[in-house]
């Protein structure tokens, strides 16, 4: 990462709600928005393969969770569950970014936290990109499920776990939405959202 842009990595996250709010989300935490120098870092690591600053971005990460774990108190195990990719887009990339980030998070707030990548994407959603607020619903509706085994092998090991959903950037809330539904489908409460990111659009402002 050069100088300026590590000069310019933001130091605290907050909420930042998306406009308009899927029914029902857990609070959504962010360090910054998605513009200037958090853009470029997440375009070069997504898009342009820059695998040295999976690091850097999970320290972001690490921060937007933190923050979210704020009001509970130390010592319940915590599950970092990255939103999955589409298994054509990881292959295209070479890399899966938001599960690189959330294991980067993982590392840099200890041993309590750990990551869980228990989501899998059914077939049919298609690129995200380009797609409005009720689009991005309408594709992602349904579109993730958790596997039986992977569920109870966490309620084994961590059955006081505090769940956040992961990903890169928040739009419309409509990925980190379908996230929170599928695992609370198959049982599993979630605690939060963390993103390294929020769009333009996004306000820091109370639901």
């Amino acid at each position: 990462m050069c100088p300026s842009c590590h000069e310019a990595r933001p130091a605290h996250a907050g909420v930042h709600w998306p406009t308009p709010c899927p029914a029902g989300l857990v609070p959504p935490y962010a360090v910054g928005e998605y513009a200037g120098a958090l853009r470029a870092l997440v375009l070069a690591h997504k898009e342009r393969r820059v695998l040295a600053l999976a690091r850097p971005l999970g320290e972001l990460l690490a921060t937007s969770v933190a923050a979210s774990l704020a009001t509970i108190g130390a010592g319940a195990p915590v599950l970092l569950v990255p939103v999955p990719s589409r298994a054509a887009t990881v292959r295209q990339r070479g890399h899966d970014p938001t599960l690189t980030m959330a294991r980067a998070a993982a590392r840099t707030l200890g041993p309590d936290v750990r990551t869980a990548p228990l989501l899998r994407l059914r077939p049919g959603v298609v690129d995200q990109a380009g797609l409005d607020a009720a689009g991005r619903a309408a594709n992602l509706a349904g579109s993730m499920t958790v596997p039986a085994p992977a569920v109870r092998r966490i309620s084994r090991r961590c059955p006081r776990a505090h769940v956040v959903v992961c990903d890169d950037v928040l739009t419309t809330g409509a990925t980190l939405r379908e996230a929170q539904r599928a695992l609370e489908a198959a049982g599993v409460r979630v605690h939060a959202a963390a993103v390294v990111a929020a769009t333009r659009r996004r306000s820091a402002a109370s639901h």
